[in-house]
């Protein structure tokens, strides 16, 4: 009954964000004269809300992958490649960046809305859409942290996709801004160069923080035989 509960997750979030990628590409079409940046250079895909989206759509079909041709055993002898696929993109990519998605939006909504998601966008980005996005994107990792073990890789593994990926972003912020003239996030625009650049390196500082939170709540959760790889086996915590 636990595996067809998970595999019934793993589905339901696929379909999830599966909808709300393919809704936010096919009917949020927000005019120029509204918010500039959303006909810009770059469309959609300029957008970090965006491709975490995509993101969890990929990571959430390797789980149903996994729950039908993999294992979700605790401490496999073996993991097979798309358990190892699925361990990796969780802890690199799909628990930090989702979590730092929503902890920046929802920080900045609480400081000042204009800089993140001004009020005029509330014709045209539907608010059911907006908590997908920024609120359910956090809430589905958090419990499949809590539903599903994982084996954490090796921290300059893990580190090193995440900030990789991070680095690809800031860069392609920056080709967006120099093809059309406009920040992808209204917050840019308020700040000076230097105020720019301690902001990115506070987000940075933010994300590998986060990649620490999910690697903690997994010891926590599933005890602390579930080892990051290369790290010494240890007696599993008793729950």
């Amino acid at each position: 009954m636990k595996e067809y509960l998970l595999y019934a997750f793993h589905v339901i979030a696929f379909l999830q964000f599966a909808f709300a990628v393919y809704y936010d590409y096919t009917y949020i079409v927000i005019p120029r004269s509204v918010a500039k940046m959303h006909s810009a250079y770059g469309g959609k895909f300029k957008f970090l809300t965006f491709l975490d989206a995509i993101i969890q759509v990929i990571f959430f079909l390797i789980c149903i992958l996994n729950d039908v041709a993999g294992t979700n055993k605790l401490n496999p002898k073996k993991r097979p490649l798309v358990r190892r696929l699925k361990d990796y993109i969780h802890a690199s990519l799909a628990f930090p960046i989702a979590m730092f998605v929503g902890v920046t939006f929802w920080a900045l909504m609480f400081v000042d809305r204009e800089l993140v998601l001004p009020k005029a966008l509330d014709l045209y980005f539907p608010w059911w859409l907006n908590h997908i996005m920024h609120t359910m994107i956090m809430v589905s990792t958090l419990l499949e942290m809590l539903v599903a073990p994982r084996q954490y890789p090796k921290r300059s593994r893990g580190l090193t996709g995440l900030l990789i990926f991070m680095l690809s972003y800031l860069v392609w912020m920056h080709v967006i801004y120099a093809k059309s003239g406009i920040w992808v996030y209204p917050v840019m625009e308020v700040l000076s160069w230097p105020l720019r650049i301690a902001f990115f390196l506070v987000l940075f500082a933010l994300a590998t923080v986060l990649y620490f939170v999910g690697e903690g709540i997994d010891n926590v959760f599933w005890g602390s035989a579930n080892k990051s790889v290369g790290k010494p086996s240890k007696k599993r915590k008793s729950k």
